[in-house]
């Protein structure tokens, strides 16, 4: 079987499946024949999840790609909605914050930077609109709670109580919309 192996000062052996691939994380003494009886050992959870990610990779490359000029004009709507839900926000959270930047990431939906200006993903357009809201209340309470210790969970559950379900559908579907970027360079 193919699998990447990572030695580090670890305890114990981990299987994890990235990208479609097996990745074994090994302490820095364990032998390769102890390597290889884990992996027979944990032969079917690997199979499973192997199996499940070449299915998820399928149905994302299934996904239509957006045009540049849909994506353009998605980026548009985000500057025309989502500068309105940020100003709604603010002031329940009980913060101000600096620009808003519209961008087309391939890896973040919002961020927040130690001057208060917020960077938005056009994707958001495409999902539900409280998905929009919930990345807007997260990236609006790091202006009160830099990183992610509890106060900040706390503060953004206060703002947004349904915060937990709609994080949870954008990572569950959120790799759907970044698969729909256009590929290349924008022209």
């Amino acid at each position: 079987m193919d699998y990447q192996l990572i030695r580090s000062k670890r305890r114990s052996l981990a299987a994890q499946i990235k990208d479609g691939r097996l990745i074994i994380r090994a302490p820095l003494w364990v032998s390769e024949k102890d390597v290889m009886a884990f992996i027979r050992q944990h032969q079917g959870w690997i199979d499973k999840h192997l199996e499940l990610a070449r299915k998820e990779r399928e149905a994302l490359e299934s996904e239509p790609r957006l045009s540049w000029t849909q994506l353009e004009d998605l980026a548009r709507e985000a500057v025309r909605v989502i500068p309105a839900r940020v100003a709604h926000y603010a002031p329940l959270v009980g913060v101000r914050y600096g620009r808003i930047t519209i961008r087309n990431q391939r890896t973040r939906w919002g961020s927040c930077s130690s001057k208060g200006n917020l960077n938005f993903n056009c994707l958001l357009m495409l999902a539900p609109p409280e998905v929009l809201d919930s990345v807007v209340v997260h990236e609006l309470c790091h202006r009160k709670v830099p990183g992610h210790p509890p106060r900040f969970y706390e503060e953004v559950l206060r703002v947004y109580p349904e915060y937990r379900k709609w994080d949870k559908w954008l990572k569950e579907n959120g790799g759907r919309l970044l698969a729909r970027l256009p590929e290349g360079e924008a022209p």
